[in-house]
This record gives C-alpha cells, sequence and structure tokens, in this order.
C-alpha cells in the first residue's frame, strides 16, 4: 500500500488561518492501520475479499448472460424402438382376510373365560362360558311357534287347493242336465261334478284291419283319414297298434290301430270315419268304418267346498290347461295363507337366531386366528346383544385399493404385487377388479383387492401398505417422449391424440383447430394410437413409423457476445 507524505511537506499557504484555528496534526494511514485493533482489521480485509468475489462474479455473469437477445430452437424427437414398462405404484388399506365377531342376544352370567386377549386359537377351540336361562327359553319358545305355523300352512295348503278350481288339460266345457246350475254366491259342495271337460283339440279313431296286413302298420305311421260327413279326407298318425283277436263273422281275423288326428275346429265326436294305409302301392282298407272319439275327457270334480266366487262353466267354452274355471272363497284363503307364510319365515329365522346365541353362550372358535377384543371375565353379567370376543385371522389379509381409469384396464385378478410397509416387504396377488368406479376432482378410480400370504406376521392389519403393480410392459416398440403427443379437440367434439411430423404433408395428416400452444411451419398432425406409459415415454402403437421425426417443443436460448 503506497504511504501518504506528511503534512509538513506541503507548502503552507494560509499562516494565518492555521494561526486562528490550529488543526491537530494528520497521523500517517500505515500508523492509524497499525494503531487499529486487530479485531478491526481482520474485519476490514474480510469484507474488502467479499466484494473482491462479488466483482468477479459480476464479471463473469455479464460475460455469460449479457449481450444480444434470446433465440427460439425447435426441439424434435425421432420415433424409434425402445422398451416401456407402465408401473402402478400407491397405497391401502390392510385387514383380515377372515374375522368372526361372537355377539349374544340374550343377557347371562360369565362362568369361565378360556382364552386370553392376542392369544392364537384353531377352530374348535373353547372360548367361554355363560350361563343364560333366557337363552334356552327362547329356543324353546321359536321352535313351537315354528311347529305351529307349519301345521297351519299344510292346512291351508290342502284347503287352498280346491279354491282356484281349474282345467287339468287344454279342451272344451260341456255341462249336463245332471250337472248344477253355479251363480255367483251359491255354495257348492265338496266333491261335487261340475262339468265335463273333453280335450277335441286332436279326436281318436280305433279302426280294425286283417291279419294279412299284420306288420305292415306301426306307430308312427302316416294314413288318410275319410270323413263322409265333411266330403273330405286329412291326415292321420298310427298312435298305437294292439295285436288283439277279433272274428268276424266272415271269420276273419282282425287286429286293432288307434289312429290320431289333429282338429282343426270342425271335427267333433260321434263322426263317422275310416282310415286308410298304403302298404307296397296297395291301399289297405279298415274292415269297417269306424267314428272319432275326444282324445281324453274328464268329470270335474270340486275339491272343496264354499261360496262361488266366480264362475267360468260355460258350456262349449274352449279352455286351456290350467285356466281357472271355479273360484270358491279364494280371497280370505289366499291371505290367510299368506300371512302363515310369512309368519313362518320370521319364526323360522328367530329360532336360528336363537339357537346360534344358545350355542355361543358356550362358544368354540368358529375359525382360526387371534384373540381381539375380548370384553369379559368370570362373574360378569352380560348385557343383550353385547360383541364379547373377535378372532381374526392375519395369516391370510386383503390390501383395500384403488387405481385411475389410466391404468385400470391393465390391471387383472392373478397379477403379482410388490409390497412394502414401513420398510418391511411382503408380496401379494390381485384378487379382484371392480367395475364401479368413484369420480373425486375429475379422476376416475377403481377399488381393487389385493390378497397377500402373512403366515410369519410381518404385515400389520388395519394399517396402509404402499404397493407397486407392473400393469403392463412392451420390449420391443415404437416410443416417443411423452411431451411429443398432443391431445387435442376436433370439430365434433370427439378428442384425438397426435404427434406432429415434420417434412411434406403425410396421407393421414389432418386438420388441427386454433391451438393454444405454437407449432412451427412444416410439421403436421398426424393421429396415433397410443398404448402403455412410463413417467417419460409413450407407447406408438400405430400412426408413425420408425424414424420418422416429430416437434416435441420450443426452446428459448441465448446468444452470447
Amino acid at each position: 500500500m503506497a504511504e501518504v507524505k506528511d503534512l509538513e511537506q506541503l507548502p503552507e499557504t494560509a499562516p494565518e488561518q492555521a494561526q486562528e484555528a490550529p488543526q491537530t496534526p494528520a497521523v500517517p494511514l500505515k500508523e492509524r492501520w497499525r494503531a487499529m485493533p486487530r479485531k478491526k482489521r481482520r474485519r476490514i480485509i474480510r469484507w474488502t475479499a467479499i466484494l473482491l468475489m462479488l466483482a468477479i462474479l459480476a464479471a463473469i455473469l455479464l460475460k455469460v448472460f449479457g449481450g444480444k437477445g434470446g433465440d427460439a430452437q425447435v426441439v424434435t424427437d425421432v420415433v424409434q424402438y425402445g422398451s416401456i414398462t407402465s408401473v402402478v405404484e400407491n397405497s391401502g388399506l390392510t385387514k383380515a382376510k377372515s374375522s368372526e365377531t361372537i355377539t349374544l342376544t340374550t343377557t347371562g352370567t360369565v362362568m369361565d373365560v378360556l382364552v386370553a386377549e392376542g392369544e392364537k386359537v384353531t377352530a374348535g377351540t373353547p372360548l367361554f362360558v355363560v350361563e343364560s336361562p333366557a337363552a334356552e327359553t327362547a329356543v324353546q319358545k321359536a321352535r313351537s311357534n315354528v311347529e305351529g305355523y307349519e301345521k297351519r300352512l299344510a292346512q291351508a295348503q290342502k284347503d287352498l287347493a280346491g279354491l282356484n278350481f281349474s282345467a287339468p288339460f287344454a279342451g272344451k266345457i260341456m255341462l249336463k242336465d245332471e250337472h248344477p246350475d253355479l251363480q255367483v254366491g251359491d255354495e257348492v259342495a265338496k266333491g261335487a261334478a261340475v262339468a265335463e271337460l273333453n280335450d277335441d283339440t286332436r279326436l281318436r279313431l280305433e279302426q280294425y284291419y286283417s291279419y294279412a296286413y299284420a306288420g305292415d302298420l306301426y306307430v308312427g305311421q302316416s294314413v288318410n283319414v275319410s270323413i263322409p260327413a265333411l266330403m273330405t279326407s286329412i291326415p292321420g298318425t298310427v298312435e298305437a297298434v294292439h295285436m288283439v283277436s277279433r272274428i268276424t263273422p266272415e271269420g276273419s281275423k282282425l287286429f286293432s290301430a288307434e289312429i290320431v288326428v289333429n282338429n282343426e275346429g270342425s271335427l267333433t265326436a260321434e263322426m263317422a270315419a275310416s282310415a286308410t294305409v298304403t302298404v307296397g302301392g296297395e291301399t289297405v282298407y279298415p274292415y269297417e268304418p269306424g267314428k272319432l272319439e275326444y282324445y281324453r275327457s274328464t268329470t270335474l270334480t270340486t275339491t272343496v267346498g264354499g261360496t262361488v266366487l266366480a264362475n267360468n262353466l260355460v258350456n262349449y267354452l274352449q279352455v286351456s290347461a290350467g285356466q281357472v274355471l271355479l273360484q270358491i272363497d279364494a280371497q280370505q284363503s289366499e291371505s290367510e295363507l299368506f300371512t302363515i307364510q310369512q309368519n313362518l319365515e320370521t319364526a323360522k329365522a328367530d329360532l336360528e337366531a336363537a339357537e346360534k346365541n344358545l350355542a355361543n353362550c358356550k362358544a368354540t372358535a368358529p375359525i382360526d386366528g387371534m384373540v381381539i377384543g375380548l370384553t369379559m371375565q368370570p362373574g360378569d353379567e352380560i348385557a343383550a346383544n353385547t360383541a364379547v370376543v373377535t378372532i381374526s385371522d392375519t395369516s391370510a389379509i386383503l390390501v383395500s385399493a384403488n387405481v385411475d381409469e389410466r391404468n385400470i384396464s391393465y390391471i387383472k385378478p392373478g397379477m403379482p404385487v410388490e409390497l412394502d410397509q414401513w420398510g418391511t416387504p411382503a408380496f401379494g396377488t390381485v384378487e379382484t377388479v371392480s367395475l364401479s368406479s368413484t369420480v373425486n376432482n375429475g379422476v376416475a378410480t377403481y377399488p381393487i383387492t389385493i390378497s397377500v400370504d402373512n403366515s410369519e406376521g410381518t404385515i400389520q392389519v388395519n394399517s396402509y401398505i404402499n404397493f407397486k403393480i407392473t400393469a403392463s410392459e412392451n420390449d420391443n416398440c415404437l416410443v416417443l417422449p411423452l411431451q411429443c403427443v398432443r391431445k387435442i379437440s376436433q370439430e365434433d367434439g370427439t378428442t384425438v391424440d397426435v404427434v406432429f411430423v415434420k417434412g411434406s404433408r403425410p396421407e393421414n395428416a389432418i386438420e388441427t383447430p386454433m391451438l393454444e400452444e405454437e407449432i412451427p411451419s412444416g410439421f403436421w398432425a398426424v393421429p396415433v394410437e397410443i398404448g402403455i406409459s412410463d413417467n417419460s415415454n409413450v407407447e406408438i402403437k400405430s400412426g408413425v413409423e420408425e424414424g420418422t421425426e416429430v416437434f416435441t417443443q420450443i426452446q428459448s436460448i441465448q446468444a452470447y457476445g
């Protein structure tokens, strides 16, 4: 440091003034520096060094960032083959896969407790003994109620069977003089013959043929049935062949055949008819004409007595099988039957609950697991509807988790899962995937369950655990950085994934509406089908080929100088 000369060596310019106001003699800087306290000198040196370093740094920054304004550079990427893996990571809540709670529904006194909280038990292990007279009484009362309602139901069903009197088969109602003329409100006796029902949808014809043609007629064979009254012939079918032995006055031996014809509405019983059959080109005639008969007939007889509520017994009425023909006191009986059925179901449920509660008074473990939540000790009085013990099997646990809509389509039952709970690793398997979603903040998530073998007990239940699922992977596919793919809206309101291809306009290029982002000239929007993605890349399944150069982004750069 350069020294400053003493003031005594300077020329005297104003001696008078100096005499009037004498000045304190100046101390040389070097001496003043030496006279400073050492602590103060160090502080000055330190601040001087800091200021010097800041000046040097400012000069460097000015050289690097000073100068001319920034320019824009177009960044592109090239479609190329690579590998990609889509991983789903999240956390879920663990719970025991199997858990049972025992609840006593009646009051009782705890006589003995045979297990302790935290103890591991197997199915069938005795847990406790509770003395409960109320539970025994409840079972007896419930069983008596069930037996009573069963007897009442059996009788009601027996009575009701005849209240809705219906046709046993399709046919035509025939009323005869001996049948009562029933009106609504009339009383009808049990076992009364009220009508005849004849099945005229088909008619039967019995014909006799010479034994010379035995074996030529068979079941299912088609025949021609002549109806003289209608002056027509209709087809028929052999339904049965009976090798009887009828001898005619002329000494001929005959067998019989039952012929069935369908009735289109113009045939009735007692019509004369003959059935001929062709055998080896020869027409075989019956010994004599026969008469058509109803295919089947029955007398309709009531099974209960009572007041007629409705009567559909109309002479010559065509009815279908099961059609109600007569109603007798049905409304009150049906209501009573329904009430009995409901009461019986309730009584059975009460009996089942009472028996279960009585069994719980001397409960055994329903499953293998650990005793948790034991809330009793000998001598305690147990109130009704008290949960006294819970057993959970923690050797197998379930993890309840959610997967977002972007990845749920890749998650399938049976997929392996990596788990981690506070640094403890484990492995599981996707057990179920729900198709019902929940939407929060515009994002749909789908519940899944993960099953985990926890036989070593390393995973804590009722706690959160992290999981990782490799949703999908592809070792040889076309990939691009995520920022190369844009989702744009089209005029029809649909959206499409596109990349902007450099060069001449491709054949599959599409027009795009106004975009918020500026796309450089020379790039064309091309629709692409994307697949799986990871944190940086996305699979390109179709739309562009390997080696295609696409727009990524515009990056600002600074010119130095």
